[in-house]
C-alpha cells in the first residue's frame, strides 16, 4: 500500500479543514445561550426550542419538501423516458434537437432559466406560487435524472428484454417486470439528485416564488441579509444532521447489499 507524502497530507488536512471546520463551528454556537452568533455564553438548546415555534421558518420548511418531492417525482418520470428514447430510439427526426433541449438546463445558467420562466409565466397569465415553482424545478431536475438514466440504458444487456419478450410478455410488462426493476439504482439516484437539487435551488425558486409560497432557501436569504441569529445556526444543524443521517443509511445498505451479493456468488458458485 502507498503511503501519502507530506505534501498530500498537508492538502488534504487543509481542504477537509476548508469544508467542515466551518460546518462545526455553525454547529457548536447552535447551542450558544447567548444572542450574539460570535461571542460563547454557555450551552443551551433554546434556539432549538424557537425555531420549532417559528412559524415563517416552518411554513418555508413545509413548502420546500411539497416541492422538492411532487417536482422531484415528475422529473424522474419524465427524464427516465427521455432517457429512454434517446438510448433505445434509435435515429429519428428532430432527435438533435430533442436531446439538445433535454441537456440544456445542464449548462444554462440559472439566471437565465428563472427569468425565462418567469417571463413565460406572466405571459401564461399564471399566479406565482407552488405550482410555478414545482414546475421550473422539474424542468432543470429532469435533464439530471435523464443523464444518470442514460448512463445505465447504455450498458443495459437488452439480450434480457429481448428474453422475456421471447417468454410472452408484452413490451410494456418487459420494461416492467425486467427493465425497470434492473436500472432501478439509476432511477432511485436520479430522484434522489433532483430532490436534493430542489431542496437547495435559490436562484431559479426566487424568480417563479410568489408572497404565498417562500421555500427555505430563499427564508433563509433573506434572513441572513438582516445578520445571522441562532435561529439559523439551530436550523442549518438540523439540516447537516439529516443530510449527515442520510448519508450514513445509504452507506450501510449499500455495504449491505454488496455483502449480500458477494455472498450470493459464493453460493452459486458452491452449486
Amino acid at each position: 500500500m502507498k503511503r501519502l507524502s507530506w505534501f498530500n497530507t498537508v492538502s488534504l488536512t487543509l481542504g477537509f479543514a476548508f469544508l467542515y471546520v466551518p460546518m462545526i463551528i455553525l454547529v457548536i454556537f447552535s447551542f450558544n445561550e447567548s444572542k450574539l452568533v460570535t461571542v460563547w455564553a454557555g450551552f443551551s438548546t433554546k434556539w432549538y426550542g424557537e425555531l420549532m415555534q417559528n412559524e415563517a421558518f416552518l411554513n418555508a420548511a413545509w413548502v420546500t419538501i411539497k416541492v422538492a418531492v411532487v417536482s422531484s417525482t415528475i422529473a424522474t418520470v419524465l427524464g427516465t423516458m427521455a432517457a429512454y428514447v434517446l438510448v433505445r430510439g434509435g435515429r429519428f427526426m428532430g432527435r438533435t434537437l430533442f436531446s439538445g433541449m433535454i441537456y440544456a438546463p445542464l449548462v444554462m445558467p440559472e439566471v437565465i432559466t428563472g427569468l425565462s420562466l418567469l417571463l413565460l409565466f406572466i405571459g401564461m397569465g399564471l399566479d406565482r406560487g407552488i405550482l410555478t415553482i414545482v414546475l421550473a424545478h422539474t424542468t432543470f431536475s429532469m435533464c439530471y435524472v435523464s443523464v444518470v438514466v442514460s448512463s445505465r440504458l447504455v450498458t443495459f444487456d437488452r439480450s434480457l428484454e429481448e428474453t422475456a419478450l421471447d417468454l410472452g410478455c408484452s413490451p410494456a410488462e418487459a420494461f416492467r417486470l425486467v427493465t425497470l426493476p434492473i436500472i432501478a439504482p439509476a432511477v432511485i439516484s436520479g430522484w434522489l439528485l433532483a430532490f436534493t437539487l430542489s431542496l437547495d435551488d435559490l436562484v431559479i425558486a426566487s424568480f417563479t416564488s410568489g408572497p404565498a409560497a417562500t421555500t427555505l432557501p430563499i427564508k433563509i436569504y433573506s434572513a441572513v441579509r438582516l445578520g445571522v441569529s441562532p435561529e439559523i445556526n439551530a436550523l442549518s444543524t438540523i439540516m447537516i444532521a439529516i443530510v449527515t443521517l442520510g448519508v450514513i443509511t445509504a452507506s450501510l445498505v449499500t455495504k449491505r447489499q454488496m455483502v449480500r451479493q458477494k455472498r450470493d456468488e459464493q453460493a452459486a458458485e458452491r452449486t
